[in-house]
């Protein structure tokens, strides 16, 4: 029997493996959970500006905006559990030659590195979710910011232990 992927844990499972004793989930898995609720975050933001009586050039482009960071939401789930596959290669190559160690390491900042780009891309919405987005939620919009922020420095923190 395979083991449940980690985005499909309930919260409460998930922070209860991270805060554990294993090897992963870890910071990197964690990074790319938070990235995927900083997009989310900016996708509410999307659903609830959509409809307003805007102009149809505005509301085309926040429906290419949720498009978008849906599509980010999605890949950022997809990098909670590739993270975690890629950090148990770097566990198993420690006991390996220093070529398989830094294959290892190689693989991991990719996947790091796809976190930190899903960030800057899914932060390219934020301007026009600022101008033209619900003003309730100008909140909700700083909230993805800082979480997509965190999302991308602490990854970077990774590939940085990685080296």
């Amino acid at each position: 029997m395979t083991e449940k992927k980690f985005k499909d844990y309930t919260l409460s499972r998930y922070l209860d493996s991270l805060a554990s004793r294993n090897p992963v989930p870890g910071g990197g898995s964690a990074s790319a959970l938070v990235g995927a609720m900083g997009a989310a975050l900016l996708s509410m933001v999307i659903q609830y500006s959509l409809g307003k009586g805007k102009p149809a050039p505005i509301e085309k482009r926040l429906k290419k905006y949720l498009v978008d960071t849906e599509k980010y939401r999605r890949q950022f789930l997809q990098l909670v559990d590739l993270d975690a596959k890629a950090y148990l290669k770097i566990v198993s190559s420690r006991q390996k030659s220093q070529k398989e160690k830094d294959r290892a390491n190689k693989a991991a900042n990719q996947v790091l590195l796809q976190i930190c780009h899903h960030c800057f891309k899914a932060i390219d919405a934020a301007p026009f979710l600022v101008k033209y987005g619900n003003q309730h939620l100008m909140s909700d919009i700083e909230a993805s910011l800082e979480m997509l922020l965190a999302a991308f420095n602490s990854s970077m923190a990774m590939i940085q232990a990685n080296q």
